[in-house]
């Protein structure tokens, strides 16, 4: 088998867990210090991030959509292939590193997202972006950890705290989309989507094709 070869990595602000992008032939992989938290292989529940949150807004032509979560671009790609024309994507990144991967090594893998000119991509935590919106965003896509449990960053917490999850709510539009993507279930954070104001539907995806593990994604309403 053909071992995997360390390309570069990256610290994050925050916890300063180490970032490592590794490559095995036409495979890639982004490690936080031991955890593996993608793969080029395994994308098929960070497409279906977007796709189930686009479509419940279809209707409208100029949304306005925040994702929290570069990775490795399939979220976005899959967000700009729903959306119209007139669309906006901004796209929060708090490691300047995978932004660069992504313009650089990375960019194939979902057909050079970044190079789409409705999208503006931010070098800030998600959070921030939330925080200054009031009713801007038709939907806010986070996949920056790997479920309601902050692992990359400690100042995630908040964002599946009471207090975030209704400062999203306030960032959205009536009727608006939080889409929240995880490794596994959690009834608590479901519990407390609920308790933020929003009508929640929690659905299970696969990894990768039929034969993928399950991952989870909260689409979350606001009311």
């Amino acid at each position: 088998m053909i071992p995997w070869k360390l390309l570069a990595k990256a610290q994050t602000p925050g916890s300063g867990a180490e970032l490592c992008l590794y490559q095995r032939g036409a495979e890639f992989t982004i490690n936080a210090d031991r955890d593996e938290l993608m793969n080029s292989r395994v994308y098929g529940s960070e497409k279906a991030l977007a796709t189930l949150a686009c479509q419940r807004f279809t209707n409208q032509p100029q949304a306005r959509v925040l994702i929290g979560g570069l990775g490795m671009g399939y979220t976005l790609r899959s967000a700009l292939d729903e959306l119209g024309a007139k669309a906006e994507v901004a796209v929060a990144e708090i490691v300047p590193d995978v932004i660069h991967w992504n313009r650089g090594v990375l960019a194939h893998l979902a057909d050079n997202p970044l190079d789409d000119n409705r999208v503006t991509i931010h070098e800030s935590d998600v959070a921030k972006l939330i925080k200054q919106a009031r009713g801007r965003y038709s939907a806010i896509m986070l996949d920056v950890d790997n479920g309601p449990n902050a692992l990359t960053a400690i100042d995630n917490d908040w964002l599946y705290s009471l207090r975030g999850l209704q400062t999203a709510s306030v960032a959205l539009q009536p009727k608006g989309v939080l889409a929240i993507w995880s490794a596994a279930p959690d009834a608590g954070f479901t519990k407390r989507l609920g308790q933020a104001g929003f009508d929640v539907e929690e659905v299970a995806v696969r990894g990768r094709g039929k034969k993928g593990a399950h991952h989870i994604v909260w689409v979350a309403e606001r009311i």
